[in-house]
């Protein structure tokens, strides 16, 4: 049976450049949504990124179900959860991997410029992005998954990439819709709730099938093959409908002051 490579040796150079890579990038990131929010006077921009770096604390339940170790030795961690320590970087990472495509979605959305079709070009950047960043620290000795993973690429499961695609695609449309809708700028903290139901919905939901095929107590390549097939056919229905709920705001004028603020403000001014 599998277990958790717990003493698996940490790569701490590679810490180093993971941490301090995304932690930069991250606030460059909140410069240019905090730009993005004060020529809208809407905090939503910026709130999109705090809402996924909180979001980054249920990474655990992630961890557990989808059987991802964190090396531990020497490891710059702030939580342990389910016995799985937690690096710091995590919730830089969230925010790169999952904030950033949120945010220049509903830039293009506000601005006019998305089609439903978009979301799909959107979905393959996501895809992308995650591959490549996941596939170069799988591979430099920071983390692996360890569990009976199929469809590998570089010991990276692709199931993986699709999921947090779906995750991605789903919170961006509704994040757009929650602001087309909102009375006021302080219904926009139902950000920090839809990150992490959204998260929740794309990894555990879609991919329940891949969950329960690998922590089956008798499972098989043949089963885990069948549970990843299953949360591809799943993702590919979840992206589509996410697509068409963009169709909508695409086909309605954008409500300029639907949640509009000061970048310093989280209620609308009468």
């Amino acid at each position: 049976m599998l277990s958790a490579p717990v003493d698996h040796p940490l790569n701490l150079i590679m810490q180093t450049v993971v941490t301090s890579a995304s932690w930069a990038l991250t606030a460059l990131l909140l410069v240019v949504a905090l730009r993005y929010s004060w020529r809208e006077r809407t905090p939503f921009y910026v709130l999109i990124v705090l809402a996924v770096i909180v979001g980054a604390f249920v990474e655990p339940l992630y961890d557990s179900a989808l059987m991802l170790w964190f090396y531990s030795p020497g490891m710059w961690s702030h939580f342990s959860a389910f016995g799985i320590p937690q690096p710091v970087w995590t919730h830089s990472g969230y925010a790169i991997l999952y904030a950033t495509p949120a945010v220049f979605i509903n830039r293009r959305i506000q601005a006019g410029q998305f089609r439903a079709q978009d979301l799909y070009w959107w979905a393959a950047i996501e895809f992308a992005m995650s591959c490549c960043f996941e596939m170069i620290v799988i591979n430099a000795g920071v983390y692996e998954y360890w569990g009976p993973h199929v469809l590998r690429v570089f010991n990276y499961p692709l199931i993986i990439a699709t999921l947090e695609t779906v995750q991605v695609m789903c919170f961006s449309v509704a994040a757009a819709h929650l602001r087309r809708h909102a009375d006021n700028a302080l219904q926009l903290l139902a950000l920090f709730v839809i990150f992490p139901a959204f998260f929740i919905m794309g990894n555990l939901g879609v991919g329940g099938p891949t969950v329960i095929a690998l922590h089956l107590d008798s499972t098989s390549p043949g089963l885990v093959y069948a549970g990843t097939l299953t949360s591809l056919v799943f993702a590919v229905v979840a992206i589509r409908l996410a697509a068409a709920m963009a169709g909508r705001l695409a086909s309605q004028p954008a409500l300029a002051s639907a949640s509009s603020a000061s970048p310093a403000a989280l209620v609308r001014p009468a």
